[in-house]
C-alpha cells in the first residue's frame, strides 16, 4: 500500500507523460521489497540479551547496560573505548519522532512509518563500511559504498527505490523540498540523507570516512531538497 501511494503522488507530480515510468519504477520496487524480505534473519547470538524498548532508552538511557548496546541490524563491532556517557542514548532535540543515536547505530522513533524504520534499519547493516568510489552502484549489496550509493540503500531498506541512483538522480528524485521524516540532500558532487532527524553521510570525522550517523547537522547550502511524497 505503501509503494502504491507513493507511485500515485510521483505521477501527480510529474505529470501523465510520465506515468509509465513511474509505473514501471512500482512494480520494480515491488520486487525490491521482495528482495529485502526474501533476505535470510541474521542468525541468533549465542547468548541473547534482553534489551529495553526504545520508549525505555529515550525516557532513560541508563536502562541500558554498555555491554548491551544493541546492534539493531549492524554487524559492525562498536569500540569499548566510550566513556559511560558517550555509549548512552542520545539525540538531536527532544522531539519524540526523532531517532535515538546509541554507539553509532540508530533507533527508529516507535512512531515513525514502516519506510522510515526500514531506511534507518538498513543504513544500519552498512554502518562502518568503508568509503569507496562507485561502492554500492553496481548492487545494492556491495563491501563499500559511496554517498549516493548509501543513501541509495538506505532509500532501498525503506522500499522507497527501485536501483541504486547517482547524485544527480537524487537532485531529481521523489518531491521537491524537505520530508517530515527523509530529506534527501544532493548535489552533482556529494549526497547525503536526514532520517527521523539524524544524518546518515559518509563524510570523514575521526573514526573515518563512510557511512555512518551523525547528531550534528550539516550546511546544506548549495543542496537541492528532495523527499519522499507523504514521508
Amino acid at each position: 500500500m505503501a509503494v502504491l501511494q507513493v507511485t500515485i503522488a510521483l505521477i501527480g507530480a510529474s505529470g501523465g507523460n510520465h506515468a509509465v515510468n513511474a509505473i514501471g519504477d512500482s512494480l520494480a520496487l515491488v520486487e525490491a521489497r521482495k528482495q529485502i524480505e526474501s533476505r535470510p534473519a541474521p542468525a541468533p547470538a549465542q547468548e541473547k540479551v534482553e534489551l529495553p524498548t526504545a520508549e525505555e532508552i529515550a525516557a532513560d538511557p541508563s536502562v541500558l547496560p554498555p555491554a548491551s548496546a544493541g546492534s539493531n541490524g549492524t554487524h559492525v563491532p562498536h569500540a569499548s573505548n566510550l566513556s559511560r556517557e558517550e555509549i548512552f542514548a542520545h539525540r538531536r532535540g527532544d522531539a519524540d519522532s526523532t531517532a535515538i543515536l546509541l554507539t553509532g547505530v540508530a533507533l527508529a522513533p516507535p512512531d515513525a512509518p514502516e519506510p522510515v524504520q526500514g531506511a534507518i534499519n538498513a543504513a544500519n547493516t552498512i554502518v562502518g563500511r568503508p568509503y569507496v568510489w562507485g561502492g554500492g552502484h553496481a548492487s545494492f549489496y556491495d563491501s563499500s559504498y559511496d554517498c549516493s550509493g548509501a543513501v541509495s540503500f538506505a532509500l532501498f531498506g525503506g522500499g522507497l527505490i527501485p536501483r541504486p541512483l547517482t547524485s544527480g538522480d537524487l537532485m531529481r528524485w521523489g518531491a521537491p523540498g524537505p520530508g517530515r521524516w527523509i530529506t534527501v540532500y544532493a548535489n552533482p558532487g556529494h549526497t547525503f540523507v536526514e532520517i527521523a532527524g539524524l544524518r546518515f553521510d559518509t563524510v570523514g570525522d575521526e573514526q573515518g570516512t563512510g557511512p555512518r550517523w551523525h547528531l550534528a547537522t550539516a550546511d546544506t547550502g548549495g543542496f537541492v531538497a528532495r523527499h519522499p511524497p507523504g514521508l
